[in-house]
């Protein structure tokens, strides 16, 4: 695989970015290949160990979430599909192929995120790494942590994935740290924040926008799994709880993206007003499934047909609803930066209807998900799992063999890390189908 690997590097410069087809060696080692290209290639951009969100093909601009968002040549991303995102994609590859070479890379994504790791536990969206040293302990700042878009959490998830191949001081500290953080920024109804320590206006309400309270709820299931906790587990069934409590009364059984203190739906951004969010309603069953599910406890699926009620009548078309409904009337209504309520989304600025999802499938499968947790024959939550991967995903993986050039790239206007962490995940889950554990 070296050798191949080698090879492609040599090709000249002018055709770098062309793709490089080698069908005549077998799919798998060709994906194995394309695995061991992107993740040399990861590792030769990287910011000590880290990566930010989009970078310039000549990789002097880099960005975080979106180019509005520039990051400095010191700066690496927390925030998916950063840093966090290509750590996990890492130690899949390395799990399937036993490759120290995916191990190192992910032990130095972790290793970044500690340093980068707040004093009080959680992470910000950025993390400056420049003084970041292999022989130092890392210097952590104090300063607020977010719990929006899966920023803390999903750095904690993913150190946690390195202790199952790691065993070392540091990354310990910073999992301890990282658990702290949640238990602490917990409120004493089971909710939790956007941002803590607290920062004051929208930032502190009860916050279900962007997954934060599922995402925390996520989090110490997987910790309790691995670690045996009780503390955890209690953070987990009181967060369970506070969706229990925060559910709209029926007709409008959902539930909003952030509630005030009195637990009233609340406004946050200039085109988020109180209302009740199907997004919010879907994720939030899916929440409470899984939350039946590691317990058996019937209290998590008793709120679930109402919600799907409201769902069901909600649907602007099929498969197909509002982000907001209106508490009362449950008409769609939508924002913009005016901070007014509008109810004809053709009356949004186009800024804002290219910035912000206000229609989609957000309740797609949350039907069938709930049929088969309620089912009573265990046979209908069988699945049949093939031998080997199905002719859908050989075709995806020549797909994404052919569009990767020699440098292990796949490359558009820009450089996405997204690509990257989306195209070896389907790598990995290919390998695994052809050599299932």
């Amino acid at each position: 695989m070296t050798v191949l690997i080698c090879l492609l590097l040599m090709v000249g410069a002018t055709d770098a970015a062309k793709p490089v087809v080698t069908a005549a060696l077998p799919l798998d080692q060709r994906a194995r290949s394309a695995l061991a290209k992107a993740a040399a290639y990861l590792q030769a951009i990287s910011t000590n160990g880290g990566y930010v969100g989009i970078y310039s093909l000549d990789l002097q601009q880099r960005y975080g979430e979106g180019l509005y968002e520039k990051a400095r040549a010191e700066e690496i991303w927390v925030q998916p599909p950063g840093t966090p995102s290509v750590g996990k994609a890492l130690l899949r590859a390395y799990r399937i192929t036993g490759d120290a070479q995916y191990l190192d890379a992910a032990r130095a994504a972790g290793l970044a995120l500690a340093w980068g790791q707040r004093s009080i536990g959680g992470w910000d969206h950025r993390v400056d790494v420049s003084a970041l040293t292999a022989n130092e302990p890392p210097q952590k700042a104090d300063g607020h942590c977010s719990l929006d878009d899966r920023i803390t959490q999903g750095a904690l998830s993913f150190l946690m994935d390195l202790d199952d191949a790691l065993d070392e001081d540091w990354l310990t500290a910073a999992i301890d740290l990282g658990l702290r953080y949640i238990l602490e920024s917990q409120y004493p109804n089971g909710g939790w924040p956007q941002w803590y320590p607290l920062r004051g206006g929208y930032h502190d309400h009860y916050t279900f926008n962007d997954n934060a309270i599922n995402d925390c709820i996520a989090v110490l299931l997987e910790a309790h799994r691995r670690y045996d906790r009780p503390d955890l587990w209690a953070a987990a069934r009181k967060g369970g709880e506070f969706i229990i409590l925060s559910q709209g009364q029926s007709p409008q059984a959902g539930w909003a993206q952030q509630y005030d203190q009195d637990l009233k739906p609340a406004w946050a951004r200039k085109y988020e007003p109180p209302a009740i969010c199907s997004a919010v309603t879907a994720r939030n069953i899916r929440t409470l499934i899984d939350l039946y599910h590691y317990t058996d406890d019937e209290k998590y699926l008793k709120p679930i047909p109402a919600a799907i009620a409201w769902l069901d009548r909600s649907a602007i078309e099929p498969n197909l609803w509002a982000r907001f409904y209106e508490i009362g009337t449950n008409r769609p209504i939508y924002g913009d930066r005016d901070g007014l309520i509008h109810y004809d989304y053709d009356e949004l600025s186009e800024e804002r209807k290219k910035g912000y999802a206000w229609r989609a499938n957000f309740a797609g499968g949350v039907k069938d998900r709930y049929r088969r947790a309620r089912a009573v024959d265990s046979t209908e939550e069988t699945q049949v799992v093939s031998s080997g991967p199905s002719s859908a995903q050989i075709a995806r993986v020549e797909d994404i063999l052919q569009r990767q050039d020699a440098q292990g790239r796949w490359v558009g206007d820009k450089l996405y890390i997204r690509d990257f962490v989306r195209n070896m995940n389907a790598l990995c889950a290919y390998l695994e189908r052809v050599n299932p554990n």
